[in-house]
């Protein structure tokens, strides 16, 4: 078992890195788009206690569909049902303007399931780190504050699944928050 586990969370880190090669996080560091997925599947296997396998392999595929084009049926034929279920139930719909997925990100927070809770909990912990620390170089003070505030709003639905990704985030968004100003 430890062995197909082993080898299933190295499969899909190595399908992330394939299908996120060329991608790139929006700040002036220009880091590898593959730091955010390995940070977010790190976060959640902490969290479980490395105890969910597949909601470690859907964390390290969590933008697949929504930023590559994989289809769910192409997930779910490399990684199981389970797994392609998490990561469309995390996935927003880009057919929508983007005032409307950040809208239903937080409408819809409270209804996901435990599991995708804690996914989205540790990729909005990553999201909101990252925007303190690096945010991109053409988001002014006031949309960067904006951005914190709707994780804040997001992250209000997700609570009371992971204590432990719930205080992480709030002391990401306060420390974001605070560098933020300090540019401001």
């Amino acid at each position: 078992m430890q062995r197909d586990s082993t080898e299933r969370v190295t499969a899909a880190a190595l399908t992330a890195a394939r299908w996120h090669g060329s991608q790139r996080r929006k700040g002036s560091a220009d880091e590898p788009y593959i730091n955010h997925l390995l940070e977010v599947a790190y976060l959640v296997s902490k969290a479980t206690g490395g105890n969910d396998i597949n909601l470690v392999v859907a964390a390290r595929l969590h933008d697949a569909i929504e930023d590559q084009g994989a289809s769910r049926a192409l997930i779910a034929e490399q990684f199981g049902g389970d797994v392609a279920s998490l990561v469309a139930e995390v996935t927003d719909d880009k057919s929508l303007p983007k005032a409307v997925r950040k809208r239903l990100q937080v409408e819809h927070a409270p209804e996901k399931s435990n599991r995708a809770k804690i996914l989205k909990l540790a990729d909005k912990i990553s999201n909101v780190t990252a925007i303190g620390k690096d945010p991109p170089a053409d988001w002014p003070i006031g949309r960067q504050r904006e951005y914190i505030e709707w994780g804040r709003d997001v992250v209000a639905g997700l609570r009371g699944t992971s204590v432990e990704l719930e205080v992480q985030f709030d002391r990401a968004a306060q420390e974001a928050g605070r560098l933020t100003d300090a540019r401001g």
